[in-house]
């Protein structure tokens, strides 16, 4: 039926009152969005009527279609039918067995793909032309042609169960809203410190003492002193529950990887078997979070038991991989113990990092043996990287570099891009997190091939991952708060042509796409309508410029006043005040929460700013001028773009005026989030012009924020204002990151 014809039947089914109820055509805004497609003016009518015709090669697929339309709308189709027709077709001429040409026209869907993996990511596509529900019995779909292909051919998303544990059934929703994004490979983070959760049969004290701990830090790491809730908390998975996941993944195309931590983050399997430390010293599974020292001792026992955990996992995980983790293994057990040490002379290791590489390499051919292969975390590099390993690079992008050049394959999954355990969104009210600051925008920015690698070295990328790590995240909700829709965004990175990506027109999809989410009850983090701010210096002074993701309407107010006028243009600044803002609909309904600034109008504003060494890479998104811009940072967390962070270094900056200007005093203030490895300098000296005079103001870091205020200069008259910052030196020993040199992280100079 022509879509012409279509609306004057639609018109006679109103004019004769029929009672048939059909649901019109959905918009495509597919995500992720196809290489090619088409829409056509024909019309698929979905009823009763309408047959299914596939392979037995297919037939799971289309179950799964069949299934799906039951549950949204009172049609059965089926191989019986004699209506029009949904077709599955193999051709194996197609070369990406993931990729599948779609074809809707008035008589006939047809489905083309190599075999089952393609059918399926083309029937999320159908899925997404489908309304979300109805109570209708003919369901018009929009005439369409799509050919598509995925980018990579690894699209990822991670979970750690171990710090906190999540139910089969939440897994289970977690792979369906992995496979609506076309996503392919669940890496499912099994042990740590925390908490061990596979069964192992050949060892019962795995489930019965390293799957609990007998209490959870309460708050953040960063909260001094310690608190914990003093309940007992844990779990695990049977084997015979794993065996029900991995089938359930595998009909959504599907593969999960365990990970299994070694040597590091093992301290809740040494909890149960205290001989497999270098100690031999009973300990507690652990019950806050971080890096512990106690690690797997590479003694024969310790490799047997990791061998029979091996045996057991290979049996339970049809996939080629075992992730075996290898990140954040502190050395001092090794180098205080006299077997290890004896080990790295009878093998010619030259330290402890080669002796990590002997580890991982003894433990890579054994699993080797059972028919896999191993994927660690950028870490296994150190001291040499086992032959056939995969590595996951998190820490930045130069590991993915680095083994792809050696011509190991790669998975980029960088903390700053691609960790959704940070926050997303500046908004002082945002749920706890581990800390960061990775917007939605970020992540769809994301280009996993590094710029450094030639053409035939970017082969070796298969591609990217999300990760979510759960030291802050208690609940499904949560989860489902900071995953989505990060993970949609992801989703078209790894899957859809790098050209012709335009984050406008994301947003545009996905607010239709969250439409689908509402359906579900997830409880996805919706920031398009949050309002963005900054102040900008031109040549008639200070204006305040306000923006949304969408096209929809600001209103503002300044002070205390309501949201009383639309935004046009931006607002001039001429005094200290404070910006509340909100999105609004068409109906004047806000939309999203209220955005607030406070504006502090200072001398250092409008002056030049220069830094000795620049802040590093992941902590500067507002560049050198965020420190004299007149906004402070949020009082809660250090990863905004306000908050400029400094790794190790000692840091000068100088503040220099157009023309003399008279400065009374100099405040500014800094993180001191030690749990992250953030200190306060003890001390902060300023120095004007070329004067040999220096005032120096010491720090009192008993705070998460320590302030840092001179006032004695009595209206000077200065041009050139020198601040040095030294580094707080080396962590001590006992705390996070001990022996490494301190961060420094700096907000708002206030120059008055």
């Amino acid at each position: 039926m022509k879509i012409q014809d279509y609306c004057k039947f639609l018109l006679i089914l109103f004019l004769f009152g029929c009672s048939s109820k059909i649901a019109e055509p959905v918009k495509p805004n597919i995500i992720p969005k196809p290489n090619s497609q088409e829409v056509i003016p024909e019309i698929f009518t979905l009823s009763n009527a309408t047959s299914i015709q596939f392979d037995s090669e297919i037939s799971q697929v289309a179950s799964y279609f069949q299934s799906y339309v039951k549950t949204i709308a009172n049609i059965d189709i089926n191989t019986e039918n004699d209506g029009n027709t949904i077709k599955f077709v193999i051709d194996k001429s197609i070369q990406n067995e993931e990729g599948y040409h779609l074809t809707i026209d008035e008589n006939v869907i047809t489905i083309t793909s190599k075999g089952p993996k393609g059918a399926f990511y083309a029937v999320q596509s159908l899925i997404q032309l489908l309304p979300i529900s109805t109570d209708a019995n003919e369901i018009q779909i929009q005439g369409i042609r799509i050919e598509d292909s995925p980018r990579f051919v690894y699209r990822g998303m991670h979970l750690d169960v171990a710090r906190h544990f999540f139910s089969i059934d939440f897994i289970k929703r977690y792979l369906d809203l992995m496979a609506l994004l076309k996503m392919n490979t669940f890496h499912w983070h099994l042990t740590e410190d925390q908490g061990w959760r596979i069964e192992i049969k050949k060892y019962p004290k795995l489930q019965e003492i390293a799957a609990f701990r007998d209490e959870t830090l309460i708050g953040h790491y960063s909260d001094q002193p310690h608190q914990f809730d003093g309940k007992r908390y844990g779990g695990y998975y049977t084997q015979e529950q794993i065996k029900e996941i991995i089938t359930y993944a595998a009909e959504r195309q599907i593969t999960v990887i365990p990970e299994i931590e070694m040597p590091g983050h093992s301290q809740a399997a040494i909890a149960a078997y205290p001989n497999l430390g270098c100690t031999g010293d009973s300990i507690k599974v652990a019950t806050k979070w971080g890096i512990f020292e106690d690690i797997y001792c590479p003694t024969e026992s310790t490799f047997e038991f990791l061998k029979d955990v091996i045996d057991e996992v290979v049996e339970l995980f049809p996939g080629k991989y075992i992730h075996i983790g290898g990140d954040e293994a502190p050395k001092i057990r090794w180098k205080n113990c006299n077997h290890c040490q004896n080990l790295i002379k009878k093998e010619g290791l030259k330290d402890e990092h080669e002796l990590q590489s002997y580890f991982i390499t003894r433990m890579e051919k054994y699993i080797n043996s059972k028919g896999k292969q191993i994927i660690g975390w950028d870490e296994i590099l150190e001291g040499g990287l086992a032959p056939n390993a995969t590595v996951m690079s998190w820490r930045g992008t130069s590991g993915a570099v680095e083994a792809a050049r050696e011509h190991h394959n790669v998975i980029l999954t960088p903390g700053s891009h691609c960790y959704f355990d940070h926050y997303q969104s500046d908004h002082e009210n945002e749920p706890l997190a581990i800390g960061g600051f990775l917007p939605l925008e970020k992540v769809y920015s994301f280009e996993p091939i590094p710029k450094e690698l030639t053409e035939e070295e970017s082969t070796y990328v298969l591609g990217a991952q999300g990760n979510l790590w759960t030291e802050y995240i208690t609940t499904a909700e949560k989860a489902e708060y900071m995953a989505f829709p990060r993970a949609v965004a992801l989703s078209e990175v790894v899957w859809s042509k790098r050209n012709g990506k335009q984050y406008s027109e994301f947003v545009s999809r996905l607010e239709h796409f969250n439409k689908r989410l509402d359906a579900m009850n997830v409880n996805y983090a919706n920031h398009l309508y949050e309002v963005k701010g900054i102040l900008q210096t031109t040549n008639s002074g200070l204006q305040y410029d306000l923006k949304t993701t969408t096209s929809k309407t600001i209103k503002f107010g300044l002070d205390n006043s309501d949201f009383n006028t639309t935004y046009k243009k931006p607002i001039p600044i001429s005094q200290s005040t404070i910006i509340k803002a909100a999105v609004f609909d068409s109906g004047d309904q806000q939309l999203g929460n209220t955005f607030m600034q406070t504006i502090n109008v200072h001398k250092g504003i409008r002056a030049n700013i220069s830094l000795n060494v620049p802040p590093h890479k992941s902590y500067n998104a507002g560049g050198k001028e965020a420190l004299i811009n007149g906004i402070s940072g949020n009082n809660k967390r250090y990863g905004d773009s306000e908050w400029l962070g400094f790794s190790g270094n000692d840091v000068k900056i100088t503040i220099e005026f157009d023309q003399p200007n008279k400065v009374n005093s100099i405040a500014t203030r800094f993180h001191n989030g030690n749990g992250q490895w953030i200190y306060a300098p003890k001390e902060i000296q300023v120095q004007f012009d070329d004067e040999e005079a220096i005032f120096s103001a010491k720090t009192n870091p008993s705070e998460l924020l320590v302030p840092v205020h001179l006032d004695d200069f009595g209206d000077k008259t200065v041009q050139k204002i020198q601040i040095s910052i030294p580094n707080y030196g080396k962590i001590p020993e006992g705390k996070q990151g001990a022996g490494n040199l301190a961060w420094t992280f700096i907000d708002e100079i206030v120059i008055k």
